[in-house]
């Protein structure tokens, strides 16, 4: 069994497409190709249903946190109730993503993303001590070359990225916030809330844009930029306002120390002159503080712009997108299996099958993908039933594991009744 490190466990094609890919291969003939269908759609509605109870776990336990709840709650939750659900929630939404073959973004990972020079030029800082709980996970490590403009020229800039990023934050409750100091009504979120978000095309250089609580400043690139012209307009100023810093200065010296009365002529010549003084200071450094508010303006724009066109869901939202990937990856790791040991009547080891997965989606499909083996022959073992209309009939595993450790399915009519077996079970309800 080949170990890819470069390859993701992802399958880059639907479900439904992947059925086609089985029937297309032509091992099949046509009255196997309709039971082999029929086998995908139940199979597909049994994980359909067991994905919603997670979905339902997911939703229960959000449901206290959520910043854009619309419902009260019927009885609040304890202190206690609280955190179990917050662990629980964290736990269940790092199970779907799993199983949506997503990976754990590592500490060590995010550190050293933050400490990449960024496309966007500015300064991001995120204190993560605001935080009370984070599960950071992400899918599709690609890059992607761009050209940005250095100096006077443009150059190719390649960039590390991540295909899909999924990010749950919990903040920790509004006592904390008081004591750092921080004006609650001036946070852009709720303390104690909790925010789910999942991003598209995200470069590992500007993850930063992605936490709520990022402080945004400008980098010592922007200060230079931005300061040594307002230094050189400063200095192009001083010999305009020097005949009247020298005539403002001579009337003040002649009240303080003066030997003689000051008339009114001479005290409006120096208010003239004082006011024009300080309408020249105030337009220049009105002029300055304009500059750097569109400056500002600016970067804000281009992490706007980040955030907005690259959003694919936020809060509760999430859930949904989550959970029916997951199934869609179970439902096709499954398919995937099955067919192969169907089509390879005499057997495979679960190392042989891996192999044949890879290798088949590679030549055929031009899709490089680390089949998830193990998780795929365990959902299998688990479809267990019966092939007669009988409670007293022996139970029947769909797969079955020789002595030589070779795997191999029931043929499609067995496996279909297994299913279906499976299905009509899953509630006992009715004697």
């Amino acid at each position: 069994m080949a170990d890819y490190e470069d390859r993701e466990a992802f399958i880059p094609y639907r479900k439904a497409d992947v059925v086609e890919l089985c029937i297309e291969d032509g091992k099949l003939d046509e009255t196997q190709q309709k039971k082999f269908r029929e086998f995908c759609e139940i199979l597909g509605a049994y994980y359909h249903f067991e994905f919603h109870e997670l979905l339902e776990k997911l939703k229960d336990n959000f449901a206290p946190f959520n910043p854009d709840a619309d419902t009260r709650p019927r009885v609040q939750p304890t202190i206690t109730e609280l955190k179990t659900m917050e662990h629980d929630l964290a736990d269940t939404l790092r199970q779907v993503l799993k199983r949506a073959n997503y990976s754990e973004l590592s500490q060590e990972s995010l550190e050293k993303a933050l400490d990449e020079e960024s496309l966007i030029t500015l300064r991001m800082d995120v204190d993560f001590d605001d935080y009370e709980q984070m599960v950071f996970f992400h899918r599709g490590d690609t890059e992607e070359t761009v050209q940005i403009k250095k100096l006077f020229k443009k150059i190719d800039f390649t960039m590390e990225m991540y295909e899909r990023v999924v990010l749950l934050i919990k903040f920790k409750d509004e006592e904390y916030f008081k004591q750092k100091g921080v004006k609650i009504k001036k946070l852009n979120f709720t303390p104690g809330k909790m925010y789910v978000y999942m991003y598209k095309s995200i470069p590992k250089a500007d993850i930063e844009v992605l936490f709520p609580n990022v402080e945004i400043g400008m980098n010592f690139k922007d200060k230079l930029m931005l300061g040594l012209p307002a230094i050189g307009a400063g200095l192009a100023m001083i010999p305009k306002i020097i005949p009247t810093v020298i005539i403002v200065f001579g009337l003040v010296m002649t009240l303080v120390f003066g030997k003689k009365a000051v008339d009114d002529q001479d005290l409006m010549k120096g208010a003239i002159a004082g006011l024009s003084l300080l309408a020249v200071i105030g337009g220049f450094m009105f002029k300055q503080y304009v500059k750097y508010k569109n400056k500002r303006i600016e970067f804000l724009k281009s992490v706007t712009d980040t955030l907005f066109f690259k959003s694919l869901d936020c809060n509760a939202g999430v859930f949904n997108m989550l959970v029916d990937a997951a199934e869609e990856e179970e439902s096709k790791e499954v398919i995937l299996a099955y067919y192969h040991l169907l089509t390879n009547p005499q057997g495979l080891t679960q190392d042989e099958l891996d192999d044949t997965i890879e290798h088949w989606l590679e030549e055929k499909f031009q899709a490089q993908v680390d089949f998830d083996v193990e998780k795929a022959v365990l959902k299998l073992e688990k479809l267990v039933g019966k092939l007669e209309d009988n409670d007293d009939a022996p139970d029947v595993h769909m797969l079955a594991k020789g002595g030589d450790d070779k795997l191999k399915v029931r043929d499609i009519d067995d496996s279909k009744t297994i299913i279906d077996y499976v299905w009509d079970n899953i509630f006992q309800y009715n004697d």
